[in-house]
C-alpha cells in the first residue's frame, strides 16, 4: 500500500516527501508529457459557451440532478437495504455488471444505458458487497470503453463509472493501467465533459487506485499545467470548466499532500493568474486554492516550528480579492455575484485571522445579568459566531473548518451529488475522506 494510499485510508501525516526519494512509478505515460506551457503568456481563462448540461442526461434517471445542493440538504429517513427495496436494487446493479462484462450483443446505445444505469445505482447506494467479485473485471472494461468507445457520451458514462467504483471498492493497482488512458482522455478528446471527467478521475485514481507519492506529485504538476496554459496543454483552449476542474482536482490531490512547499510558488502564481479569469467559477476555485496554500504553510511552521519557505504579499492578494468583489456586477449574474462575494469574503478572513472556510466575525455579546442573563467572568465578552459552513446529513451536522475537508466535500459533491449521504454513512471511504470532519448531532426539541 502506497504511501499517499495509506494516508487516504486515515494513517496521518506522515514524514516530507524530500526526506522519501525512492523510485516510484510516476505520472508518465507512453505519449509523453503535454507540451510545456509555462513558456507562454496567455491571458486567464475566459468563460467558455457552455453546454446545457455540465453532464450528459442518464437515460430513465434524467431526473436525478448531478448538481444537488448537498450543502443545504436535509434527508429525514435512509432507504432500506432488506427484502424489498434493497434486494430490488442489488438485483439490477448485478443485471448492468453481467451487460458490461457481456461484449457480444451490445450497441453503443445499449452501453451507453447500462452505463446509465450503473452509475446511477452505485450514487445512490454503497455497493462494495454486490461488487466485489467482479471489480477486477470492470476496470479493464471501463478503461477499454474510455480509451476507444464509439461515442464521447459512452466515453463519459465509462469515466464517471470508473471513478464511482473506485470510491466504492479502492485497489492498489489500477492506477499505473488507468494513468495512460486517462491522460489520453484529457488530451485527445474533443468534448469539454469529457476532459472534466477524465480529469476528476485522475484526481481519484491516483488517491484510491494505487498512486505513489511521485505520482501525486506528478499529477498536482500536470493539473497545474492545465491552469497555467488555460487549458491549451490538454487542447481546451480557454475552457473555464476544464480550468475549473483541474484547479477542483489539484486541492482534492493536494489536501493529502504533507508538505506542498515544493509547489507552492508556481502554484499560487497560477491560481493568482486565474483570478482575472471572466468565469466566476474559474475564479473561486483558484481562490480556494490560494486558501488552502497558505493553510498548508500555516500547518507546516506550527508543526516544525520552521518558516515554510513560501513568500507571498498576502496584502496583494486581499486587494485584488476586494476588486474582484467591488467589479462582480459586470457581466456576472445575481447568483454568481452572491456566491462569489460570499467566498471571497471567506478567503480574506481566513488569511487575516488564520482561519479556514466560513468563519465569521460576526457574533454577540456575553449575558448580560441585567437582562436576565447569568452573571459571569465572561459577562460582556464579545463573542465570534466562528465557523459557520456545515453539511447536514440527517441528524447529524459536520462542520467544514479547513480548506483542505472543503476542497474534498466539493469533490465528493460533484461526484455523489444525491447520494452523498447515503455514501458517509454507509462507505468507509468517503468516511475516511471526511474523518477530520467534527460532527454535531442535532438534538430534538421537547414538546
Amino acid at each position: 500500500m502506497s504511501d499517499l494510499r495509506r494516508r487516504a485510508l486515515g494513517g496521518g501525516k506522515t514524514i516530507s516527501r524530500k526526506a522519501r526519494l525512492r523510485p516510484e512509478s510516476g505520472l508518465s505515460s507512453p505519449n509523453g508529457s503535454p507540451a510545456n506551457s509555462r513558456a507562454g503568456s496567455r491571458a486567464p481563462s475566459r468563460a467558455n459557451s457552455r453546454p446545457g448540461s455540465r453532464y450528459a442526461s442518464e437515460d430513465e434517471f434524467a431526473s436525478d440532478s448531478e448538481n444537488d445542493d448537498i450543502m443545504t440538504m436535509s434527508t429525514n429517513s435512509v432507504e432500506g437495504d432488506d427484502d424489498g427495496e434493497g434486494l430490488a436494487w442489488a438485483e439490477r446493479l448485478q443485471d448492468r455488471v453481467a451487460e458490461l462484462q457481456d461484449r457480444k450483443r451490445s450497441s453503443v446505445q445499449g452501453r451507453e444505458a447500462t452505463l446509465g444505469g450503473y452509475n446511477h445505482l452505485l450514487k445512490h447506494h454503497f455497493a462494495q458487497r454486490q461488487l466485489d467479485r467482479s471489480v477486477s473485471e470492470l476496470f479493464p472494461v471501463f478503461l477499454r470503453l474510455i480509451r476507444s468507445g464509439s461515442s464521447d457520451e459512452e466515453k463519459l458514462r465509462a469515466l464517471k463509472a470508473f471513478t464511482l467504483t473506485l470510491l466504492t471498492c479502492s485497489s492498489d493497482t489500477v492506477f499505473d493501467q488507468a494513468l495512460p488512458v486517462l491522460k489520453s482522455a484529457c488530451q485527445d478528446v474533443e468534448d469539454d465533459n469529457v476532459k472534466v471527467e477524465a480529469i476528476y478521475a485522475l484526481s481519484i485514481a491516483v488517491t484510491y487506485g494505487g498512486g505513489s507519492d511521485t505520482a501525486a506529485d506528478e499529477t498536482l504538476d500536470f493539473l497545474l499545467e492545465i491552469v497555467e496554459s488555460d487549458g491549451h496543454s490538454v487542447g481546451a483552449a480557454d475552457s473555464g470548466p476544464v480550468v475549473t476542474a483541474a484547479q477542483q482536482a489539484w486541492a482534492f490531490v493536494a489536501s493529502y499532500m504533507d508538505d506542498l512547499e515544493e509547489h507552492s510558488e508556481s502554484a499560487i502564481e497560477a491560481f493568482m493568474e486565474q483570478l482575472d479569469s471572466s468565469d466566476p467559477e474559474v475564479q473561486m476555485s483558484a481562490g480556494v486554492n490560494i486558501a488552502l496554500l497558505f493553510e498548508s504553510a500555516r500547518e507546516h511552521e506550527e508543526t516544525t516550528g520552521e518558516s515554510s519557505g513560501m513568500q507571498y504579499n498576502q496584502h496583494r492578494i486581499m486587494t485584488r480579492m476586494s476588486e474582484i468583489v467591488r467589479d462582480s456586477s459586470k457581466g456576472v449574474s445575481k447568483k454568481d455575484r452572491k456566491h462569489l462575494r460570499s467566498n471571497f469574503s471567506s478567503i480574506v478572513t481566513s488569511l487575516e485571522r488564520g482561519k479556514g472556510p466560513g468563519y465569521s466575525t460576526a457574533g454577540r455579546s456575553g449575558p448580560n445579568p441585567h437582562t436576565g442573563g447569568s452573571k459571569n467572568e465572561e459577562e460582556g465578552d464579545f463573542q465570534e459566531f466562528g465557523y459557520r459552513e456545515k453539511i447536514r446529513i440527517y441528524n447529524q451536522f459536520l462542520l467544514i473548518n479547513t480548506w483542505s475537508l472543503h476542497a474534498r466535500v466539493e469533490m465528493l459533491k460533484i461526484l455523489l451529488g444525491g447520494g452523498f449521504p447515503i455514501h458517509y454513512l454507509e462507505n468507509p471511504i468517503v468516511r475516511d475522506i471526511m474523518s477530520s470532519a467534527e460532527v454535531e448531532f442535532v438534538t430534538q426539541k421537547t414538546k
